[in-house]
C-alpha cells in the first residue's frame, strides 16, 4: 500500500486519508474517492491530498479484519459486520472467556497493522457482550502480512470462546467449634448461595459438623454418596497447612490435596483437591464476604466445567492483588486502623427522585399523575426504589408538589420543593443534592418517569457501584445507549450543584 501525498487529479480510487470540508459537504477520512469526489476537491482549490493507494496482493482493511476474526471465533461466540477496519467478537452465552494468552501475544507480533484486544482471560461474560476487537490498523495490508497472521493463528488453534455455566449438583460443608454462633453458619450460607445462583446452580446439600478430621470426612463422603457434582469446605478456623484438618479430612475420605494455597490476596488459604472425580475446595476465610476474592476465581471456572489445575492455580499472581476485605482477620504491617460499617461489607446508597417537572408536552395532564396498572407513574418508581437495597429516598418536587406527596402516601421519603422547577433541571438537581446527607457513599438519581425500573434493576446498579475499584459512576445501558436511573459516589452531588440550565449530570 503506497500512502502519502497525492495529487488530487491522481487521486481517484485512492483512500482519503483525513476527513476534508468541502462548501457543503465533508469527504470523510476512509472514503474510496470517486470522480465526482476529485472533481468537487479541484473546484475548492485542493490540489493534493493524503491518500493510501493500494497495490497488487493488498488486502482491504474491513476483508482482512473479518477473516482474522472469523479465524478466531470459537464456541458460543459471534461475529459483527467489520466496518472501519474493525470487526468484534460477541459471546451468545453467560460463561467464562477462555483463550490461550501466549498465543495470542504470538498473533499480536507478527505484524504491527493486525491487533487483536480482548477481555482478560477467565472473566464472567453475559450474552451480547464485547469479549475481543479485531482492528486493522492502516487502510489495507499485504496479502502476506493477512497470511502469517492466519497461519499463525491456525498453527496454533487459537480460537476465543464461552465456556458456559451449568447447573450442577453442588454440596457444602459447615465445620463449628465449641461456643460458636449457628448465625455465622447461617450467613456463610447465605453469601455461599448468593454467589453459587448467580451462575446458574444451587447448594443441593449443606451438611454441619464439628471441626475434626474424622466428622469432616464423613461428611465428604456423604456429599459423595449423594452424587454431589462440585463438593465445597467452609471451616471454622483457617487451613494454615497441608496437614491441617479439613485438607487431612479430603485423604482420609479417599482423595487427594491437588494445590494448597493460592497467589491471590484474598483467597491465600483456598486449597484444592478431588475425590471420586469430583472437584473439593476449601474455601478461604475471605469467602464469607460477597466481594470479590481468590475464591471466586476458581468457582467461575467450575462451574463452566473447567478443570482447576495446581499450574493454573500458580498462574493467578498476575491480577491476584485483589482489594482489601473488610472480613480478613488480621490487619496488614502498616495498616491504620479506619471505621467499618455495621454489616462490614454493605455499602449505604441514598435515592434522589426527580418528580418536579410540569410535563408541558402532555399539555394540562401532569404526566407524573398518569394513570399505570391502577397507580400514579411516579408512584411506580417510588415503590420500586422503596423496595431495593436502599437507605434513605428523597422526593423533589415542583410542579403540583401537593398532589404528587398525596400520590405517594404512605411511602417512607423526605419531600424537598423546588420553587425554580420551570427554569430546568439542573436546578432540581441542586435542591435534591443539598437535601441528601453527607453519611451516603453513594445516590442514585432517578426520574419520576420511568415506571418500568424495578427494584432488581436498581440492585444491579448497587452491586456494581465500588468507587475503590473504579466504579464510582454506574450507568444501564440497553443496546449500547445509555439510560437513567445513574448510581453517583457521594462526592459527585458537589459538581452537581454547580450545573444550571435545563440540563443533566450527563456531561
Amino acid at each position: 500500500m503506497k500512502f502519502g501525498p497525492t495529487p488530487t487529479k491522481d487521486a481517484i480510487g485512492a483512500i482519503l486519508a483525513h476527513s476534508t470540508r468541502l462548501p457543503g459537504r465533508v469527504i470523510k477520512k476512509g472514503t474510496l474517492l470517486s470522480a465526482e469526489d476529485v472533481a468537487q476537491l479541484l473546484n475548492a482549490d485542493i490540489e493534493s491530498v493524503t491518500a493510501a493507494s493500494m497495490e497488487d496482493g493488498d488486502v482491504s482493511e474491513n476483508d482482512a479484519a473479518a477473516r482474522v476474526t472469523n479465524a478466531l471465533i470459537g464456541e458460543n461466540t459471534r461475529t459483527g459486520a467489520a466496518f472501519t477496519g474493525r470487526c468484534n467478537l460477541v459471546s451468545e452465552a453467560h460463561g467464562v472467556l477462555c483463550f490461550d494468552v501466549d498465543k495470542l501475544n504470538a498473533l499480536n507480533a507478527v505484524s504491527e497493522s493486525i491487533t487483536v484486544a480482548t477481555l482478560a482471560p477467565y472473566e464472567v461474560v453475559t450474552p451480547g457482550q464485547m469479549i475481543a476487537t479485531i482492528k486493522i490498523i492502516p487502510f489495507a495490508v499485504s496479502g502476506a502480512e493477512l497470511n502469517a497472521a492466519l497461519d499463525c493463528a491456525r498453527a496454533a488453534a487459537l480460537t476465543i470462546m464461552v465456556a458456559p455455566f451449568k447447573a450442577r449438583k453442588t454440596g457444602l460443608i459447615l465445620t463449628r467449634l465449641p461456643g460458636m454462633k449457628e448465625s455465622i453458619l447461617d450467613n456463610t450460607v447465605k453469601t455461599a448461595n448468593a454467589r453459587i445462583e448467580t451462575y446458574g446452580s444451587t447448594i443441593d446439600h449443606i451438611i454441619r459438623c464439628d471441626h475434626n478430621q474424622e466428622a469432616v470426612a464423613g461428611a465428604i463422603a456423604q456429599l459423595v454418596a449423594k452424587e454431589c457434582e462440585l463438593l465445597f469446605i467452609f471451616g471454622a478456623s483457617a487451613v494454615v497447612d497441608r496437614q491441617d484438618v479439613l485438607p487431612a479430612a479430603v485423604v482420609d475420605a479417599g482423595g487427594q490435596v491437588v494445590h494448597f494455597g493460592m497467589p491471590v490476596d484474598p483467597g491465600n488459604l483456598l486449597f484444592i483437591g478431588s475425590i471420586a472425580g469430583r472437584p473439593v475446595v476449601g474455601m478461604p476465610g475471605c469467602a464469607r464476604s460477597p466481594k470479590l476474592n481468590g475464591f471466586d476465581w476458581v468457582l467461575w471456572r467450575l462451574l463452566a466445567g473447567l478443570q482447576v489445575s495446581a499450574n493454573e492455580i500458580t498462574q493467578m499472581g498476575s491480577g491476584g492483588l485483589l482489594k482489601e476485605i473488610s472480613e480478613r482477620g488480621q490487619k496488614r504491617s502498616g495498616e491504620k486502623d479506619a471505621p467499618l460499617k455495621a454489616d462490614g461489607s454493605e455499602t449505604q446508597i441514598s435515592a434522589l427522585i426527580l418528580a418536579a417537572g410540569s410535563s408541558r408536552r402532555m399539555g394540562a395532564e401532569n404526566k407524573l399523575l398518569a394513570d399505570i396498572d391502577g397507580k400514579p407513574m411516579v408512584r411506580h418508581v417510588t415503590e420500586a426504589v422503596a423496595a431495593a437495597n436502599i437507605r434513605s429516598i428523597t422526593v423533589v418536587t415542583g410542579h403540583e408538589p401537593e398532589l404528587i406527596e398525596a400520590a405517594l402516601s404512605g411511602i417512607d421519603a423526605t419531600f424537598v420543593h423546588n420553587p425554580d422547577f420551570s427554569i430546568g433541571l439542573s436546578t432540581s438537581l441542586r435542591v435534591g443534592a443539598a437535601a441528601i446527607g453527607g453519611d451516603v457513599d453513594g445516590v442514585i438519581i432517578c426520574l419520576g418517569d420511568m415506571p418500568m425500573v424495578s427494584s432488581a434493576d436498581i440492585d444491579q446498579l448497587i452491586r456494581a457501584f465500588d468507587p475503590v475499584e473504579g466504579r464510582s459512576i454506574c450507568v444501564p445501558v440497553a443496546g449500547r445507549k445509555r439510560g437513567n436511573p445513574v448510581l453517583w459516589a457521594h462526592p459527585y452531588l458537589a459538581e452537581m450543584a454547580e450545573i444550571s440550565g435545563d440540563v443533566g449530570a450527563r456531561h
